[in-house]
């Protein structure tokens, strides 16, 4: 009779042991599941970002040369949220030294590490410049810093850009690029709603 109350004793306390473990388990799982809905869940960065969504006018000025004058073309943007609300695509058009030239931008928030990240691509290479920054609302702007090829070197070069949202039909993109040791402008876009 002893041997059967140790047993079922025994008995009772691995299954006690596994409900215990079963609901830490279950607790941990929720929580995880919390922390992966805040990352998932589209916030107030991104609901900044799609009040730009829209057809724009843009303004293009390129240096080529530091102290020399710049190219200044004329193109049109679209810009749409995708990916319900958590990412911004921007396709540009416009013209560059007679061709015509197209890219495409695919920016977003990310909620854990709180800075946004972009992309650039477009038709007048084959690399892809990669970009993250912080957004400072002090200068209602999101600044960003990142690399790029440089295609006479074949190397990667450090790139600076600051987006600056002048009013809610408004926009200031800068390009910087370190050339020689030395940060210069090298694009300037005015983006106006149309």
């Amino acid at each position: 009779m002893l041997n059967l109350t140790r047993i079922t004793i025994i008995l009772l306390l691995i299954l006690s042991s596994n409900v215990f473990l079963l609901a830490q388990e279950t607790d941990m799982q929720d929580e995880q599941m919390q922390i992966w809905m805040e990352y998932m869940t589209p916030g107030p960065m991104h609901e900044m970002m799609a009040t730009y969504v829209g057809d724009w006018k843009t303004i293009n000025k390129f240096w080529m040369d530091p102290a020399g004058e710049p190219m200044i073309v004329e193109g049109t943007g679209k810009t749409e949220m995708i990916l319900g609300g958590r990412y911004q695509k921007s396709t540009h058009k416009s013209t560059m030294m007679g061709m015509e030239t197209e890219g495409i931008s695919i920016t977003g928030y990310d909620n854990a590490t709180q800075e946004f990240t972009s992309i650039w691509i477009d038709n007048i290479g084959t690399g892809t410049a990669m970009t993250k920054g912080r957004y400072d609302a002090s200068t209602n702007s999101i600044l960003m810093k990142g690399t790029m090829v440089d295609p006479m070197t074949k190397q990667e070069m450090d790139i600076r850009e600051v987006l600056t949202f002048v009013d809610d039909d408004h926009q200031l993109f800068e390009m910087y690029v370190v050339n020689n040791g030395k940060e210069f402008k090298s694009m300037e876009i005015e983006f106006v709603r149309q």
